[in-house]
């Protein structure tokens, strides 16, 4: 693998964790009274597509962009949530002691 694929891995896990590392709207703004459940799903919506929008401009660095399916959309997704595992539980199993 190319070292823009282990950067698209490694920043894919950085940004699947992201949400649930701070009590803040997109790591920046301050929220009253906490995130909501929603709050997670649009963070997570946003770093997927910051982390395709990067890929697409990494791969259109490299050469070809290859014309993807709605299957490789929807395996990256799966993906970037199987990478929020660790997040996950650090932050609603691990955290209420």
């Amino acid at each position: 693998m190319s070292i823009a694929g282990w950067f698209i891995v490694t920043l894919a896990l950085f940004l699947a964790n992201l949400p649930f590392a701070a009590n803040r709207f997109l790591s920046v703004i301050p929220l009253r009274q906490g995130k909501k459940p929603w709050f997670y799903l649009a963070e997570f919506a946003v770093a997927y597509v910051a982390l395709t929008a990067i890929a697409y401009t990494l791969e259109r660095q490299e050469g070809t962009v290859f014309s993807q399916g709605w299957q490789f959309y929807a395996i990256t997704m799966l993906l970037l949530i199987v990478f929020s595992f660790p997040g996950f539980v650090y932050r609603f199993l691990l955290r209420q002691r």
